[in-house]
C-alpha cells in the first residue's frame, strides 16, 4: 500500500497544481503567487515520484499496476500541470480580459499557437511515458540508469522552475515589470521552452537517470562535494538553483550526444 499511496500523492499534487494555476495570478499562501504555489506542488509531486519506485523495490512490492499508475500520475503532474501553467502565465499578460481569461484555440492567432504548444506538450508527455512502459526491461535498478528521451519529470521541472523563477523576479524586484517590460517579454519565452522540451521527450537522445546514478556512485569525497555543494547553494538561491539545474539537465542530453558523436571522428588519424 505504501508505494501506491506515494504515487497517489503525486496525482493529488498534480491536481492541486492545476487548481492553483487556474486562479488569477495574485499573492497566495506563504507569500507565493498562485502560479508559484502551483510550481511548488509540481516539485512536491516530483518528490513522491522519485521515492515511490525505490520504496516499492525495498518492500519487494513492485507490480504492473504500480508502473501503470505511476505513468498516469506523471501525465497529470508533469504533463497537464506545466502545460496549463504556461497557458495561465501568458494569459495573465496577453489576455484581452485583464488577464482573467485563459487564452484558447477560439481566440486570436497567437492564442491558437500557444494553446497548440500546450496541447502538443501534453501529447508528447503521454507518448513519452507510454514508450517508457513498453521499453523498460525490468524493475531492477541497473535497468533504470538511463532514459531514452528527456524524462517527463525533467521536462515538467524545466517548465515549472522557469515559471516559478519568473514569478519570483516579478514579485520581488519592484518596478521590474513596469520599467523593463521583463514580465511580458519573459513570459513569451516560456511557450518556446515548453515546445523544445516536448520534442526532447519524444526524441531518442539518451539522458542519465540522475537519482539512480548518484545512489550507485562510489562514496568518495569529490562525489560528496558534487551532491552537497548544489544543496548548499539551493539554500540561499532555491529558485535560481532549481531553474539552472533543470535547464542544464535538459541540455545535457544533446550536449553529451554531440560529444559522443564527435569523439570517434576526432580520434581518427588523418591521411
Amino acid at each position: 500500500m505504501l508505494p501506491t499511496l506515494l504515487t497517489l500523492g503525486n496525482v493529488i499534487c498534480g491536481f492541486a497544481a492545476i487548481h492553483y494555476a487556474a486562479k488569477p495570478i495574485e499573492d497566495s499562501a506563504f507569500g507565493f503567487s498562485t502560479l508559484s504555489f502551483a510550481g511548488a506542488l509540481v516539485f512536491l509531486g516530483m518528490f513522491f515520484d522519485a521515492i515511490d519506485g525505490s520504496v516499492a523495490r525495498l518492500t519487494r512490492s513492485t507490480s504492473d499496476l504500480g508502473a501503470q499508475l505511476d505513468s498516469l500520475a506523471d501525465v497529470i503532474t508533469f504533463g497537464v500541470a506545466p502545460a496549463f501553467m504556461t497557458l495561465r502565465l501568458v494569459s495573465h499578460y496577453y489576455s484581452p480580459a485583464d488577464g482573467h481569461t485563459i487564452l484558447g484555440p477560439a481566440d486570436n492567432a497567437y492564442a491558437k499557437v500557444l494553446w497548440a504548444i500546450a496541447a502538443f506538450y501534453v501529447c508528447c508527455t503521454a507518448l513519452r511515458l507510454a514508450r517508457f512502459n513498453t521499453e523498460v526491461r525490468s524493475d531492477k535498478e541497473e535497468d533504470h540508469l538511463y532514459f531514452k528521451g528527456l524524462p517527463s519529470p525533467g521536462a515538467g521541472g524545466t517548465v515549472a522552475s522557469l515559471i516559478v523563477l519568473h514569478q519570483y523576479l516579478v514579485h520581488t524586484y519592484n518596478g521590474i515589470e513596469e520599467g523593463l517590460g521583463f514580465a511580458r517579454i519573459a513570459a513569451l519565452g516560456i511557450p518556446l521552452v515548453t515546445a523544445i522540451t516536448a520534442f526532447a521527450m519524444v526524441s531518442s537522445i539518451r539522458y542519465s537517470h540522475f537519482a539512480n546514478n548518484i545512489l550507485r556512485s562510489r562514496r568518495t569525497f569529490p562525489g560528496l562535494i558534487r551532491v552537497v555543494l548544489p544543496v548548499l547553494i539551493a539554500l540561499w538561491w532555491p529558485r535560481e538553483t532549481l531553474a539552472a539545474g533543470f535547464v542544464l539537465y535538459a541540455l545535457s542530453g544533446p550536449v553529451l550526444a554531440i560529444i559522443r558523436y564527435r569523439r570517434p571522428i576526432a580520434a581518427k588519424p588523418s591521411i
